[in-house]
């Protein structure tokens, strides 16, 4: 395969992993950045994560275009693209799917592999980039057939060379699913946070905090800017996931409520049976 430049907008936790991997990538020859915000252009500079920054007309000139943004900024991205070269592949790296396949004009839509990758941190940031981040975990890619057949085996390739396990889903399958394994934990998070922290005596609380609250609380730290873009972008999904939550929170209640604990116990031990199925 010949020598490839590389763009990436948005130089964050995402972006800034990847171009950390992709500088070992044997086909990638050239990586530039794009990125509004001057103090991550300084920071990822220092960081030596890309060669330059550059505007979006430069990116859109390279062979491989990453979307490392929130999911509006890749919508709007999308939606507002002019022109671009045939061979161009664009991946996009948004948590949900279907709004943004929706936004690519029907002329740039072979150009497009919708992907996610399910990595990432609390953390974000140019600061926040880990060289390793992508190895090993799964990426979802969505309606695959609607893409180029370069592009396809571009994005394949480009994957596979990150060491990532490569996943063909519908994009509605995925964001029905992301809700569940992804987009509701991260509520909860946020919630379980505040929950803490509207209490007068927070701090006298949280000296007692160990390993099981920092687990469940440590999603909350996110960045809010990206995930209002995901609930905005997937509320459907995410409605339904909350709701089913609060059901299943509900009997827990209930069953604590009414003494109930050989009911609880039993729905403990269910619970116990997730971890199984990771085994």
């Amino acid at each position: 395969m010949n020598q490839m430049t590389l763009g990436i907008v948005g130089l964050g936790l995402m972006g800034g992993s990847l171009a950390l991997s992709a500088k070992k990538i044997p086909f990638i020859s050239t990586i530039l950045g794009c990125d509004h915000n001057k103090e991550h252009q300084k920071e990822a500079l220092s960081l030596n994560l890309v060669e330059k920054f550059v505007e979006f007309d430069t990116i859109k000139e390279c062979d491989i275009i990453i979307l490392a943004v929130p999911v509006s900024g890749v919508i709007k991205t999308l939606s507002t693209l002019d022109k671009i070269k045939e061979s161009a592949t664009i991946i996009d790296l948004g948590s949900t799917k279907e709004s943004i396949i929706k936004a690519i004009a029907p002329k740039f839509r072979h150009n497009l592999v919708a992907a996610h990758p399910m990595a990432g941190t609390e953390n974000f940031g140019p600061s926040a980039a880990i060289e390793n981040l992508y190895t090993d975990k799964v990426v979802v890619l969505c309606d695959l057939e609607q893409s180029g057949e370069h592009q396809k085996e571009l994005a394949v390739r480009l994957f596979s060379a990150l060491h990532m396990q490569i996943h063909y889903m519908r994009a509605h399958e995925h964001d029905r699913h992301a809700a569940f394994i992804s987009h509701m934990p991260h509520a909860i998070s946020y919630s379980i946070a505040n929950t803490v922290m509207d209490q007068e005596n927070k701090e006298s609380i949280l000296t007692l905090a160990s390993g099981g609250f920092r687990s469940m609380s440590r999603l909350a730290k996110s960045s809010p800017k990206m995930w209002e873009d995901v609930f905005k972008h997937n509320s459907k999904n995410i409605l339904e996931a909350i709701g089913l939550f609060e059901n299943e929170l509900d009997k827990m209640k209930n069953e604590i409520k009414n003494e109930d604990f050989k009911a609880l116990n039993k729905r403990m031990q269910d619970a116990n049976k997730l971890q199984d199925i990771f085994s």
